[in-house]
């Protein structure tokens, strides 16, 4: 008895950590298709019909990280296959990023001052309209952040490939001129281009938020 009050006690505390020390993403897909969320360095890939949720846990002190969704995907049994956009090497479970054009859903947790900072970039382009939102939002700029504009469809033609709409970044002509001001006229909160940090970059407190992306 005294072994099996020590190890529900031991669970107990393992279960405390893992929950202090994760923050919870809860991606969803609102679309009307298919889509093939990414996420790395934590996560890897998973299939998401429409209306389907995939829950990630991602380790305070996670940095670097990013969500996406890839679409027109085909894949056998062992996961090999492709993406017309976000396509990760041509894998289901992602290791690395994803080829442009994919909007990204961006996070570093618990970084300075004890916040997670985190945003939408278009800096390799759009495949996806997206929210990005803290589930309890606690003001200043800890708030909802979304890129649902029709991109795909005002999308430049120099810009234009299939199924998405590349940056300017991603074609050699990076920073705030004509063609990136067209991803920011229609969607201000989004990155797009790297210095883009004053309207774009978001904070929460890390020991109190998690998140939620929705695609469409």
């Amino acid at each position: 008895m005294d072994y099996l009050i020590r190890s529900s006690s031991v669970f107990f505390l393992l279960s405390f950590v893992t929950y202090t020390y994760s923050t919870s993403f809860e991606v969803r897909n609102n679309c009307p298709y298919t889509i093939w969320a990414a996420s790395t360095p934590i996560g890897g890939g998973r299939r998401l019909d429409s209306g389907q949720t995939w829950v990630i846990d991602a380790p305070r002190g996670t940095k670097m990280a990013r969500i996406w969704g890839r679409t027109n995907c085909n894949f056998d049994g062992a996961g090999r296959g492709s993406c017309q956009t976000g396509d990760c090497g041509g894998v289901l479970q992602c290791t690395g990023w994803g080829k442009s054009p994919n909007t990204l859903a961006e996070y570093a947790l618990n970084q300075f001052s004890n916040l997670d900072f985190w945003d939408i970039s278009l800096i390799e382009g759009f495949n996806i309209p997206m929210t990005f939102a803290p589930t309890n939002p606690s003001g200043g700029k800890c708030h909802a952040v979304q890129c649902t504009a029709n991109i795909n469809g005002e999308c430049p033609n120099q810009l234009k490939v299939p199924g998405g709409c590349n940056n300017p970044c991603t074609i050699g002509q990076c920073g705030p001129n004509d063609l990136s001001r067209f991803f920011k006229q229609r969607c201000p909160d989004a990155y797009s281009y790297p210095q883009d940090d004053p309207t774009s970059l978001f904070a929460c407190p890390s020991d109190s938020t998690n998140y939620r992306v929705v695609f469409c």
